[in-house]
């Protein structure tokens, strides 16, 4: 894409001023990094804090007394039963169970807030307007920026510029003024540590990441680390570990549909992909592969894209995403591998260059979760 089709973030401006390397990202010029580096980013957020630019990110209101409802025949989680400022991860499916993206959404009381992804906003947008745009009104914010930040320090760095948010826990959320300007804010974030996401209006993100920056806890972070980042964490990235290839089964990410969208459940399917989603989910029909947290036994790095072999050489599965880890200092990697090689434990082979490396499958995530829950 050239570069003078990119659209640019309210705090483009920002990041040219502090030197970061610039990248083509989900249609946007986005930071890769900025000049210390993605180690050093990295180990920033596991450390104290790190603010990252996620305003290319999709951000909608769903309104009207029917939104909820009409939320559930998209997605195979409970909405109608989230309690307000409460906030849930869930999949928006396509009609054979394959994802079309996965999203957070939050009861706001008398509407939902959802945030899509990037690289998808502009078709999902249009897929739910077209399922449920005639039982509640569906409304873009492309006028509101968003902002991450994260890290064990990130509370302290943001209760100083914006009282009052230290009362939050993990998946919640609240509304807050600062200097005139209504933001949202979760306690949340794709990292695997304690941090917030902030909705707020365009023409005051740059001011807010000013702010935040000038917190002694707080450095700028690029999409390398954010990548790195989420992937310790085991935490899924669209495009790569999930897309519509995938069912949430195969993802394993069974914990994300509540029992009341299960068969059996009060509000059992009605989504759409339901017949295949629940009886993969219950058993009665095969799942041939499943998404696996690999580590490498040996220091070679193990990319997205590479096969792997069982012992005796047999294809069994791909690399989906991969990467020496600056966290716990090993390569690690996740993957789809078929079912019977889905087990801890297990040893499979990536081909790289063509040299069987050795890799262990290992329970997600990588690195134990530091979520603030009370």
């Amino acid at each position: 894409m050239s570069t003078d089709t990119l659209l640019h973030t309210p705090l483009h401006a920002l990041h040219l001023e502090l030197g970061a390397r610039m990248v083509p990202f989900a249609g946007y010029s986005m930071p890769v990094q900025y000049p210390k580096g993605l180690m050093a980013e990295h180990l920033q957020v596991r450390a104290s804090a790190g603010l990252f630019d996620v305003s290319h990110m999709g951000q909608l209101r769903l309104e009207g007394p029917d939104a909820a409802a009409a939320f559930e025949t998209l997605v195979p989680v409970d909405v109608l039963g989230l309690g307000i400022d409460r906030q849930r991860y869930g999949l928006l499916l396509a009609d054979d169970g394959g994802i079309l993206d996965d999203l957070m959404f939050v009861n706001r009381g008398d509407h939902l807030f959802v945030i899509v992804n990037g690289a998808c906003k502009v078709a999902d947008i249009a897929f739910i307007q077209a399922r449920i745009g005639q039982r509640c009104a569906v409304v873009p914010m492309p006028d509101h920026g968003l902002l991450a930040l994260q890290g064990p320090k990130a509370v302290d760095a943001l209760a100083r510029v914006v009282p009052g948010v230290d009362r939050l826990v993990f998946m919640t959320g609240g509304a807050f003024d600062w200097d005139g300007a209504a933001l949202y804010i979760t306690r949340s974030g794709y990292t695997g540590e304690d941090g917030f996401e902030i909705s707020v209006p365009g023409a005051k993100a740059e001011a807010l990441a000013r702010a935040l920056l000038g917190q002694p806890e707080v450095l700028p972070i690029g999409l390398g680390a954010r990548n790195s980042l989420r992937l310790e964490a085991g935490l899924c990235l669209y495009g790569n570990d999930i897309d519509t290839t995938t069912t949430p089964v195969q993802a394993q990410l069974n914990w994300a549909m509540q029992k009341v969208r299960r068969t059996g459940g009060a509000r059992a399917g009605g989504f759409p992909g339901a017949s295949k989603v629940l009886a993969q989910l219950d058993g009665s029909a095969p799942v041939e592969r499943k998404r696996v947290g690999l580590v490498a036994l040996e220091r070679v790095p193990v990319r997205e894209h590479t096969t792997l072999q069982s012992a005796d050489g047999q294809a069994i599965g791909e690399v989906t995403s991969g990467l020496l880890a600056p966290g716990v200092d090993k390569p690690i990697a996740m993957a789809y591998v078929r079912t019977e090689f889905a087990a801890p434990g297990t040893r499979v082979h990536a081909i790289v260059r063509g040299k069987a490396v050795p890799m262990e499958v290992v329970a997600l995530p990588f690195i134990p979760p530091r979520y603030h829950r009370g």
